[in-house]
């Protein structure tokens, strides 16, 4: 199964987020910057709040060179709009602010806020805007800024910084990039040369949603083989009603050479795929690649345990202790099942561009989850 490894390079330019920042290093100290300009961008996501710190060199161009400096989070789980949830998040979000100004000392006016797009429209589902608006007066309250932005970002927005923060610029217009959400999908690309003209893709499947959907089918048998039947008819179902119709209206084919992945299983399938690539924040894989992965996992998950990829590699080929902790995380986060049903979401969409005469390019973005928000700091900071 490992035999195909050694043939996968990393194609995109390291710039931007690739610059040797590693989406398992999330919560290193960076005791000392180099020059350039520190700013750090806090983001309350649908499972918790983010907070990238990036480095700004004003004079690497007009739009600015940045790169990551560190990049934590802490799961709070605050769409389920709850009171302990709420409470969970405005901690969070008041403990980041603190690691930023106070640990950090970066400056006030230095620290930008917002909530994301997935925040806002399952509040607007659910007609819960007003924890929205409680969280933002009681951070801008605890902290003493009245007058404090905590911008709510739209999806399209979002989609289209998450683009800039991730994908470097000599790629910039041949590439369509899909983040896979926990309960949904968004992406996009630039049909027309230009960052002021975005095409945005949006699917209502998720790593998540298309696991429940799955679960709800189950009935008495909760076997994995039964598993796999009922996954694979919400698929075909969600790949029928929706996958093929919205990547034939993006009009994304002719126009991308450049296929890449984000989100949480983006990130958990490059780890478990490519473990001798762990270092890089792209790893390329194929169509195939990921069918073998889904056919071994569920087959026989134990391969993807920490213990036996650690022993199946080469010894000094990698860090083995950082991977041991990276393949640890990865199948702390992702069980069994719900990586089945990512990636069988991953492969239904990577399908629709793995054609018999054209072939894309794919790639699985690792550290995906601190683009639009760097890139929110960046487009804020070179106005």
């Amino acid at each position: 199964m490992f035999t195909t490894y050694t043939k996968r390079f990393l194609v995109f330019t390291a710039i931007s987020l690739f610059s040797g920042f590693a989406a398992t290093a999330q919560n290193s100290v960076v005791k000392k910057y180099e020059t350039g300009n520190v700013f750090a961008g806090i983001e309350v996501g649908s499972k918790g709040v983010k907070m990238s710190m990036v480095e700004l060199d004003k004079h690497a161009g007009e739009d600015g060179e940045f790169k990551i400096l560190k990049d934590t989070s802490i799961n709070t789980d605050f769409i389920s709009f709850t009171q302990p949830t709420y409470q969970a998040t405005l901690a969070a979000l008041n403990r980041l602010y603190e690691i930023a100004v106070k640990q950090n000392r970066i400056p006030v006016a230095n620290v930008f806020t917002a909530i994301s797009s997935g925040v806002n429209i399952q509040a607007q589902k659910e007609d819960k805007k007003i924890w929205i608006d409680q969280l933002i007066n009681a951070f801008r309250l605890n902290n003493n800024e009245p007058d404090r932005k905590v911008a709510v970002i739209d999806v399209v927005e979002e989609a289209r910084l998450s683009h800039l923060g991730i994908v470097p610029e000599a790629r910039r217009y041949n590439t369509f990039l899909i983040d896979i959400g926990s309960g949904n999908t968004k992406g996009g690309y630039f049909p027309y040369g230009t960052t002021k003209d975005f095409r945005l893709f949006q699917l209502t499947w998720g790593t998540k949603s298309t696991f429940n959907a799955a679960e709800k089918m189950l009935g008495d048998d909760k076997g994995i083989d039964n598993f796999n039947s009922q996954l694979n008819r919400v698929l075909a179902g969600a790949e029928n009603n929706e996958i093929v119709y919205a990547v034939n209206a993006s009009g994304a084919f002719p126009k991308s050479d450049n296929i890449a992945f984000s989100g949480g299983i983006a990130w958990a399938v490059a780890t478990l795929i490519a473990p001798e690539l762990n270092d890089n924040a792209v790893v390329g894989v194929t169509y195939d690649d990921v069918i073998e992965f889904t056919e071994n996992l569920s087959k026989n998950p134990s391969l993807y345990s920490d213990y036996y990829i650690v022993k199946r590699l080469s010894e000094n080929s990698v860090d083995a202790e950082k991977l041991e902790r990276d393949v640890k995380q990865v199948n702390k986060v992702f069980d069994q099942r719900s990586l089945l049903a990512g990636a069988g979401l991953l492969l239904k969409i990577m399908r629709q561009f793995d054609g018999v005469i054209e072939r894309k390019k794919f790639y699985l973005v690792k550290n995906g989850s601190v683009g639009w928000i760097s890139a929110y700091v960046n487009q804020h900071v070179t106005k």
